[in-house]
């Protein structure tokens, strides 16, 4: 009865979906206040519709209803609780419907905080929102359905894929979502600017909170992947230039862009044309990374390989959405004329530069990313491009940003002296310089440069702060009054160069990582990165819904044995898969990581040991971008946004 009424929801958000995207785009036209505030009511009744939808699919998990195929292929009745629910979204079906809730819940979130805004660009941003929504649920209501019925159902069910089963999967996914689904916001704000004939400062104003909020949610879902895949696959490292790893990087590289560009909208009216095409260009990668992960043209881990109609379902809704709001781009693109000007040296200029490298690091991932399958389907040649490309052509194009994002905060807006901001860069320069120069002297350019242009990012927002602040140039107690001053937003934003300079260390401190895979019997030991890493024991442990093998292995330096890991081998009967759980201790800037690779017939293991220098910088880089941003979020200025034009003429009239 439940899954029935889970579908039934489902249907009725289809119908409201459509029906708020047609009041929302031609309300407005009609000049009647009641179709300018039906699309916000519409917007909740949308969301409370798929939100009963989605309980009712997690009812069914919980309850372990088999009668519902979603719930018997991917769910059994000896999976642990946590994984009943997660494993709602852990599949292509459950996937489609969190990824519409939460298309849904930014137009709940733009209905009830949206009243700054005029009433027709919220009724149409509101109506573009809809018909996005309308058409993935549509797609969700026939052709990936989750309340599928299955009869007569399955005693146990399949199961969970044993890979999933981790509490990472009960975050990393709908955080991720969300930052994919929210760029879908500004997508609409661009369209529904588009359709009035108006780009102006109040866009940017508008424009910018929401892809905020969006870049921080996308951020900490990459991280938290990148977290996650490093402590569940047990490969040891971070980023492999996975194919679903780069879809969720290019929208996060447009959409850093977006961010910096609506900046310079709302402050010079300028680079309008270039901000509304990287709203539309950061939602059509979200779309399409939707695309290739369901279509089955990407291999990966992360990849549903479904069924084509599915994909060609989806490439349909993407072929309308890029094409038609490209369309509505080159019709409106006179009313995109920049207004505003400033000098080739400026903090405009250093955004610009900076939008310049992301989207040309955008296209070569883009290009690696897709060449090799179209080159199979067009020429049916088999090619393989992996890190080594992408590692040669990113990294030389990242410098520049990373020279750029130093300069940039310090520089004056619209016409600036270059002197006066390299003079104040000094110590943020010799750091960089020194750590350059010890690393080299050790032999480890690659990791030189890194390391230098993460303490040169550091450094440079710290010295942004100390200038605002006046620091070690008025009493301490000033400084500090002066700090909490500041605005908020300022303050985030350094808040995300020093978190993305903590990443570049992070990154940078991987370079000389150390491995070493060994076979060792009970009793015996090997030495690695200054340690001995001795095997004492092999045993069995139980688990909640598999059985395990456990290693026991000490480690132990020039004082003695400081520290016990108990990497472990997992084999879970249902699905009949045996996975690793790696055994990590960090002390916050160097982890000792162990592996158990296989046991052998003799008794022994095989064994991977690592020690990562700096790895965890790589995620507390992330969570300080991710926080950064939320904080500007706080600030009034971007909480309030642009006044609504219609009440500033009211007030003009009085």
């Amino acid at each position: 009865m439940i899954p029935e009424l889970g579908h039934f929801a489902l249907a009725c958000a289809v119908a409201l979906a459509f029906a708020q995207g047609v009041v929302g785009i031609f309300g407005p036209s009609l000049r009647d206040a009641r179709a300018l505030y039906a699309a916000p009511l519409l917007a909740c009744s949308h969301f409370a519709a798929l939100a009963g939808s989605f309980l009712a699919l997690v009812w069914a998990g919980v309850v372990s209803d088999f009668t519902v195929e979603n719930i018997a292929d991917f769910s059994s009745s000896a999976t642990p609780l946590l994984y009943r629910i997660t494993g709602i979204w852990g599949n292509h079906d459950g996937s489609m419907l969190l990824w519409c809730v939460i298309l849904s819940l930014c137009g709940l979130a733009v209905a009830l905080f949206g009243g700054n805004l005029p009433a027709s660009l919220r009724a149409r941003v509101l109506g573009v929102l809809g018909l996005i929504s309308g058409g993935f649920l549509l797609f969700t209501l026939t052709v990936s359905n989750p309340f599928t019925r299955l009869w007569p159902p399955p005693l146990h069910g399949a199961g969970m894929n044993p890979i999933l089963q981790d509490p990472g999967l009960a975050f990393h996914p709908p955080v991720l979502y969300t930052g994919y689904v929210g760029f879908s916001v500004a997508f609409a704000f661009a369209i529904a600017a588009l359709i009035e004939g108006r780009v102006d400062a109040a866009f940017g104003r508008w424009v910018r909170p929401w892809a905020l909020v969006s870049w921080c949610f996308l951020t900490g879902g990459i991280a938290l992947g990148s977290w996650w895949s490093y402590y569940t696959l047990g490969w040891g490292g971070y980023w492999f230039w996975d194919p679903v790893e780069n879809a969720a990087l290019l929208p996060w590289l447009t959409g850093t862009a977006l961010l910096h560009c609506s900046i310079v909208v709302e402050k010079r009216e300028a680079l309008k044309a270039w901000t509304v095409l990287l709203a539309i260009a950061t939602f059509s990668l979200s779309l399409s990374g939707t695309f290739l992960v369901r279509s089955g043209i990407l291999n990966s881990v992360h990849s549903f390989a479904e069924a084509p109609n599915q994909g060609l379902f989806i490439l349909a809704l993407l072929a309308i959405t890029i094409g038609g709001s490209l369309l509505l781009f080159a019709i409106r693109a006179p009313v995109l004329a920049a207004s505003g000007i400033y000098a080739p040296i400026s903090r405009e200029s250093a955004l610009v530069l900076n939008n310049v490298f992301l989207c040309a690091i955008t296209a070569v991932v883009f290009t690696g990313t897709l060449y090799p399958p179209f080159a199979n389907l067009l020429f049916g040649v088999q090619l393989s491009v992996g890190a080594p490309f992408f590692n040669q052509t990113v990294l030389p194009l990242a410098a520049p940003i990373i020279i750029a994002m130093g300069f940039g905060p310090l520089l004056a807006w619209k016409r600036a002296d270059f002197a006066p901001v390299l003079q104040r860069l000094y110590l943020a320069g010799g750091v960089a310089a020194v750590v350059f120069l010890v690393m080299a002297a050790n032999r480890h350019i690659i990791a030189a440069l890194g390391l230098a242009g993460g303490a040169w990012v550091v450094m440079a927002a710290l010295t942004d702060l100390a200038q605002r602040t006046r620091l070690f140039r008025v009493p301490l107690g000033q400084s500090a009054a002066r700090f909490f001053t500041l605005p908020r937003a300022s303050i985030g934003a350094a808040l995300g160069h020093i978190g993305f300079g903590v990443t570049v260390l992070g990154i940078a401190g991987m370079t000389l990582a150390v491995q070493s895979v060994v076979v060792l019997q009970p009793g015996q030991s090997t030495k690695l990165g200054g340690y001995v890493w001795t095997l004492q024991d092999i045993h069995s442990a139980p688990g909640p819904n598999y059985t395990q093998r456990v290693a026991d292995i000490t480690v132990a330096d020039k004082s003695g044995v400081f520290l016990r890991l108990h990497p472990s081998r997992r084999f879970f009967a249902a699905q009949g898969t045996i996975t690793n759980d790696a055994a990590i201790h960090t002390n916050g800037f160097n982890d000792l990581y162990a592996v158990f690779a296989s046991e052998l017939p003799g008794g022994g293991a095989e064994l991977r040991l690592n020690e990562q220098p700096m790895a965890p910088e790589i995620w507390i880089g992330g969570l300080i971008m991710a926080l950064g941003g939320f904080f500007s979020l706080s600030d009034r200025r971007l909480r309030v946004g642009a006044p609504a034009r219609k009440r500033v003429a009211a007030a003009v009239a009085s």
